[in-house]
């Protein structure tokens, strides 16, 4: 399942890129609960829990119906 999980982070991480950001997973829970880590530009971004759900997670959950949900990592 992470194979699956960084191939679709692979898809979106150029736009991140694109604005000085990325993306890192750290873990896909048994519960299929995904937990990244928002780099780069995206750590302090006021925007990166909206980057996280309406964007990251929003398409995970597109790809990979399986997915229950994303969320940052601690």
């Amino acid at each position: 399942m992470k194979e699956k999980v960084q191939a679709v982070l692979d898809k979106i991480r150029p736009s991140l890129q694109a604005d000085g950001g990325d993306v890192e997973l750290v873990d896909v829970t048994p519960q299929g609960i995904v937990k990244v880590r928002l780099t780069g530009a995206c750590k302090g971004c006021p925007m990166s829990q909206m980057t996280l759900k309406n964007g990251i997670e929003r398409f995970l959950l597109k790809e990979l119906p399986e997915i229950k949900g994303v969320e940052p990592a601690s």
